[in-house]
């Protein structure tokens, strides 16, 4: 066993779960091509040239302008990547925009009849959700920034009671 871990480099669970996952994959690509195999190819070599050539430097622009906004006080302790409590809440927000977007956009005309449920709605909800994420992280940004400058605060707090004292 120790051989086949230093060999590998993991466990033999590891390599049984990576087969497993490369044959499920093989089995949906099957299956997916089955239909209409150009238009699955042109589907993914699209969204691949759509991914690197326009999303891809949209992400990186739009991290470098995070960045420059969260900038960190040079000089202090270690920097904390403040931008990331811009970038998880985003991401949560794109990833249930990636999944749900035919509801949240109104693409889908049909789901009233299968589900009984109103189609509208899911773009408010969608802001909602997004804006609450936002909320939060800033909320938990706050928190940790107040509770990083209580050491300073105190600090100055007794400075001062001692510039008092001496007067």
């Amino acid at each position: 066993m120790a051989v086949f871990r230093r060999r590998y480099g993991a466990s033999p669970l590891h390599l049984l779960l990576v087969l497993a996952s490369f044959a499920l994959a093989a089995y949906a690509g099957v299956r997916l091509l089955k239909g209409d195999t150009l238009g699955v190819a042109l589907w993914f070599v699209g969204a691949a040239l759509l991914h690197d050539l326009v999303l891809l430097p949209l992400y990186v622009v739009t991290d470098r302008a995070a960045q420059c906004l969260f900038r960190e006080i040079p000089g202090q302790r270690p920097p904390r990547p403040s931008v990331n409590y811009v970038r998880v809440p985003l991401f949560v927000a794109g990833l249930l925009l990636l999944v749900w977007w035919p509801l949240i956009l109104g693409r889908v005309n049909h789901y009233t009849a299968y589900t009984g449920l109103p189609a509208d709605g899911f773009l408010e909800r969608w802001l909602l959700v997004t804006a609450a994420l936002l909320i939060a992280s800033a909320v938990i940004l706050a928190v940790r920034r107040w509770r990083e400058s209580a050491p300073r605060r105190r600090a100055a707090r007794h400075e001062r009671r001692a510039r008092e004292a001496v007067r």
